[in-house]
């Protein structure tokens, strides 16, 4: 399976940006429909946030762990849906990236081409699709191209060295390396396979790396940053949004991005 060469679209553009002038990335996600998730974004995005991940709340959220399932939970009881999600969306005004996390059924009950156009009108730049594995994923990669849609491609640690370049060669916007096996959730310590993965993948690519998945706080994005061009952060974001609220969010990113600026995260 080989694709074709393909030109950079806003979200690479802006990540590749981000690390030629030495910065790291930091991508928080954020449940969609979730009371105060579109200050979440506001704050995060004015606290350094390079980009925001939207997550649209889901019945079976297989990759997600207790917190974000909760958020889902909530989101789903308080009444949001995808079109609603993205409809509000439309009136976040914020000048970084946006991304939306969902889950493939989301994708097929709307129709591929339809659900990458909506995402387009919203301001949404590129989509994540956990459960849709690269092999079944043309149909809806084609359609995402057609429209703009940047579809990051995931990499597991179980992944052998032969499959890794062809998970490269379809990402879209960055590479996003697993941390772990499992769901996401908070953890104690960095798993040794997230920086083993983002090692694994920067010797087969220039696209933008991000560890995600058990990136649990300010030192294990510093941490993962030492060898990745930046993280992103699920469990740790969502569970302050729920339990503080918003401006809790964005003090947090702020501390993130303070952490993964000193020079112990720089891979020069």
């Amino acid at each position: 399976m080989k694709f074709a060469e393909h030109e950079p679209g806003a979200l690479e553009t802006r990540l590749r940006q981000m690390r030629d002038s030495d910065r790291k990335i930091l991508v928080p996600y954020i449940t969609g429909g979730l009371t105060g998730w579109i200050d979440a974004i506001r704050g995060a995005a004015a606290n350094g946030a390079d980009a925001i991940e939207i997550g649209i709340p889901f019945s079976d959220p297989v990759m997600d762990g207790p917190i974000i399932q909760m958020a889902s939970e909530r989101a789903l009881r308080d009444g949001a849906t995808p079109i609603s999600i993205l409809h509000e969306l439309r009136g976040v005004d914020v000048s970084i990236p946006l991304i939306v996390m969902c889950y493939y059924n989301t994708v097929y009950r709307a129709g591929h081409t339809r659900f990458a156009n909506s995402l387009r009108e919203a301001g949404v730049v590129a989509a994540i699709v956990p459960d849709l594995p690269l092999e079944e994923s043309a149909h809806w990669c084609e359609s995402a191209d057609s429209s703009g849609i940047e579809t990051v491609m995931l990499a597991a640690p179980t992944a052998p060295d032969e499959r890794l370049p062809r998970v490269v060669d379809r990402a879209r916007g960055f590479v996003y390396a697993v941390g772990l096996l499992g769901v996401t959730g908070e953890r104690t310590e960095l798993a040794t396979t997230a920086v083993a993965m983002a090692t694994r993948l920067k010797k087969i690519t220039d696209m933008p790396v991000l560890v995600g998945v058990g990136v649990s706080n300010a030192a294990q994005a510093q941490q993962a940053c030492v060898v990745a061009d930046g993280v992103i952060q699920g469990a740790s974001v969502v569970r302050r949004l729920l339990d503080e609220g918003a401006d809790s969010v964005a003090q947090y990113v702020g501390e993130v991005r303070a952490a993964i600026d000193s020079p112990v995260s720089s891979n020069r």
